[in-house]
């Protein structure tokens, strides 16, 4: 299913303080208490901004807030509470970035513990950082034409874009004091393009293919977008006094205008490796034939379920939880219909079905003052009926029927010295569909992979201790430890001559395969992790938190070969102080790293690490009684290392690091003109720069065999600069 859930619109500011951070200055303690009880309040601010630097050099900054397209634009922005002292009815309307192409509104209306309504819209556009040079025709449509350049860097220059535009309807009643039903509705359009590609070879080895000598070709194309993802949810809540029902209903919907793509005619000649051009052929056993065939799109899908969930107190300390769920997903989107053509004998639409029911089951109990339990129970059963149909012509589509369970008990005491202890206890195992082999059971290729575990199982233990050593000291430490196995290794090789039918169950001494391949996912695993974790109030003034935690993963498999194990560590200390009454330092330093080996089945071993450094430090205050200032200052370096060597005779590569860094310094100031308006500055300079190797290196670039090129700019430098007027009306 290809349907996630989108959140649209943006949070109620439903506090009068927070709107009186975020808009105004600080007014005396009674107030703030006044606009508590009545807080009726109208913000509008009106301004303008300004960005320097030419889209290449904002293709970073203004990936999702329109600044990398234009150079100035409006800032508008409000916010409305209103409360009606007779009748308890609260309206409350927000808008946000008016004036650019992120814009958010929503209005809302309510009486609380009757009813509520309200409605919210959103859009938003993400501009692609890279830039196309193609001769790439047809951009936003299904049928493109490939127009070859005759040298790199000579075709047109394209960016691509994604807009989306969604709105929400939601609602709730009150029916009586303890049934409540409530609903929500949300749609969103996406429309758009986005850097995609084909590509193949043509072997004269091939039973009837007509290409002379082997030849292959890769093709950047773009990915048209028009789909719509709805989604709708009701629930009914039966409250209690010990207890509290929820029945609902959700259902998801996507929908894709497009159902397939396609090269409709590539002209002129293609370039191999080495720059060699050559003539990709038009005839259906060509290369040409194969690039231009259709190339299917996400597909309409939908997904229903229906849920019931609840709590139960059972005694007045001991409460116990349930959730039970049945989701139905299909996708049955004709091949026709897509554009596509079905082979012979094969079925006219996928027929795609998922059923998945899931059941929870827990409880909490403090049974003495100093002890407190949990106990949970998680199990989720997923059946694919799709039918099989041999769409490869020799191996079948996949079945993902699957069985899960969670299980996790947790016990917390409060130990003398105000010690407090947790222990853990995790067990969760998956069972999955185990392929068979048959002329259409077959859904595996035999040297795809090795062998396959039919069930896998893991075992967590946590524990966890705090102590609060004095006032203004609090720490802790947690350590956990897991464990993974699994049932028998299952052969894919057709080794089983008394059940040719079924694959061959092997201990792990048969299995073993010195460069075999074996998921990750079923491999033995052993998992330890540590974290500390302390608080410490230094003074009145100054506040410390400081945090370290380690991990590391051992994998084994009956293999010399594939992933051996993972690393993580992360460090980080945050820090508040306040220098005086009306100002405030802060300051942060975050350090992570993570690393992977990994020694591939016929040639390198690699040691692939990734590490972070964030720093950051921050000043608020008051220069006047009607002056804010504020100044951010952030550095992030984020950076990947290949460590390669060679797993047998042959030489090991090298390859670049990966780096990307980024400066950026943020500075505000705030003038109150009078009790009811103020004059904002906003001024922010970010730079960043990165070495990547993906899309090009040493200043040469990678290209498509049609010569197309992708680039962004490596080093990029902007300056933001926004004034708005902001007015409070009572």
């Amino acid at each position: 299913m290809n349907t996630r859930e989108q959140h649209f619109g943006f949070q109620q500011k439903l506090l009068v303080l927070a709107l009186l951070a975020a808009f105004g200055p600080a007014h005396a303690a009674d107030d703030d208490l006044a606009k508590l009880i009545k807080p009726d309040t109208t913000v509008v601010s009106v301004g303008a901004a300004v960005v320097a630097g030419d889209r290449k050099d904002r293709g970073i900054f203004g990936q999702y807030n329109g600044w990398s397209e234009n150079d100035s634009g409006l800032l508008a922005d409000f916010v409305v509470i209103k409360r009606d002292d007779e009748t308890g009815t609260w309206l409350n309307a927000e808008g946000r970035n008016l004036g650019l192409d992120n814009r958010e509104l929503s209005f809302s209306r309510q009486k609380q513990g009757s009813w509520k309504y309200g409605v919210e819209y959103s859009e938003q556009v993400r501009h692609d950082p890279r830039t196309l040079n193609t001769g790439l025709a047809g951009i936003g449509s299904t049928a493109l034409t490939v127009n070859s350049l005759a040298a790199k860097g000579t075709g047109a220059n394209q960016n691509l874009d994604i807009t989306r535009k969604g709105y929400t309807l939601s609602g709730e009643d009150w029916v009586t004091s303890h049934v409540l039903l409530d609903f929500s509705f949300k749609s969103e359009d996406k429309d758009g393009a986005r850097p995609t590609g084909v590509g193949g070879y043509c072997s004269p080895s091939v039973p009837g293919a007509t290409c002379p000598t082997l030849s292959g070709a890769l093709l950047m194309l773009a990915e048209p977008i028009n789909s719509t993802s709805t989604q709708l949810e009701a629930k009914a809540h039966l409250i209690g006094a010990d207890y509290s029902l929820t029945a609902g209903y959700y259902m998801s919907a996507y929908q894709n205008d497009n159902g397939s793509m396609r090269v409709s005619s590539i002209n002129g000649n293609l370039f191999d490796t080495a720059g060699s051009a050559f003539s990709s052929g038009s005839g259906a056993n060509t290369l040409g034939g194969l690039l231009t065939q259709p190339v299917a799109l996400a597909p309409d899908n939908q997904a229903y379920q229906f849920y019931l969930s609840g709590n139960y107190r059972l005694t007045p300390k001991v409460q116990a939880t349930f959730n039970y769920a049945e989701t139905h997903a299909r996708q049955n989107e004709s091949f026709a219909g897509m554009g596509l053509t079905a082979g012979a004998g094969l079925p006219a639409s996928l027929n795609g079905a998922v059923d998945t029911t899931l059941t929870q089951v827990g409880i909490t109990a403090r049974p003495i003052s100093k002890l407190s339990f949990l106990a949970n129970v998680r199990f989720e059963d997923v059946k694919d009926s799709t039918p099989h149909a041999l769409y490869g012509g020799t191996y079948s589509n996949a079945t993902n029927t699957s069985q899960k369970a969670n299980s996790k008990a947790e016990a917390t005491y409060v130990f003398p010295e105000n010690f407090r202890g947790t222990l853990g206890y995790d067990f969760n195992w998956v069972k999955r569909n185990v392929p068979g082999v048959g002329s259409t059971e077959l859904t595996i290729a035999p040297g795809s992979l090795t062998s396959v575990r039919e069930k896998t199982s893991e075992q967590v233990y946590r524990l966890e201790l705090r102590k609060p050593f004095s006032e203004t000291v609090n720490a802790s430490i947690a350590y956990l430890q897991s464990m993974r196995d699994g049932s028998h290794w299952i052969n894919l090789g057709s080794t089983n001559t008394t059940y040719p039918l079924t694959y061959q169950t092997m201990r792990w001494a048969d299995a073993y395969n010195v460069t075999g391949v074996f998921p990750t996912t079923m491999m033995d695993r052993e998992r330890d992790k540590v974290r500390v974790m302390v608080d410490w109030a230094a003074s009145e003034k100054l506040s410390l938190q400081f945090s370290l935690e380690n991990g590391e993963d051992i994998y084994s498999a009956p293999t010399t070969k594939g992933l051996h194990g993972t690393s993580m560590s992360a460090y980080g200390v945050d820090a508040s102080y306040a220098v005086s009454d009306t100002w405030k330092a802060t300051g942060f330093v975050n350090y992570n790293q993570q690393g992977v080996n990994v020694d591939h089945n016929a040639g390198y071993i690699a040691r692939i690490d990734n590490t972070s450094t964030n720093v950051g430090v921050g000043l608020v205050g008051k220069l006047s009684g009607k002056i804010d200032v504020g100044v951010d200052l952030n550095y992030l370096d984020d950076r990947n290392h290949y460590g390669l060597a060679s797993g047998n005779t042959a030489a090991a590569g090298v390859l670049p690091d990966v780096s990307y860094r980024m400066l950026s310094l943020k500075l505000f100031g705030k003038y109150a003109l009078d009790k009811n308006s103020d004059v904002r500055v906003d001024l922010v300079h970010q730079n960043t720069t990165f070495d990547e190797w993906t899309w090009g290196n040493a200043g040469v670039p990678f290209a498509y065999s049609d010569n197309s090129t992708v680039s962004m700019q490596s080093s990029q430098s902007v300056t933001y600069l926004g004034v708005k007027y902001v007015y409070r009306l009572k």
